[in-house]
């Protein structure tokens, strides 16, 4: 191989590892980006989760101040 060729080769190999890491980087943002998506839907979800909890409590108590049905 001569040192022209040699050359060639190098930048070819290059190009490719920069546009791989382009897609790597590309890929990276967009897998951080859903996952800050889903810890938001994750916090939403837990809240929401927190709040129902809370007025099943509230209403078991109701519950509990009721009569049994006339069946019992």
């Amino acid at each position: 191989m001569t040192a022209a060729q040699d050359t060639d080769a190098l930048q070819g190999r290059i190009v490719e590892l920069e546009t791989r890491l382009s897609f790597q980087e590309q890929a990276m943002t967009e897998l951080s980006d859903a996952l800050a998506e889903l810890r938001t839907e994750a916090a939403r979800s837990a809240d929401l989760l927190r709040r129902v909890l809370e007025e099943v409590k509230l209403h078991r108590g109701d519950l509990a101040e009721e009569p049994p049905p006339p069946h019992y």
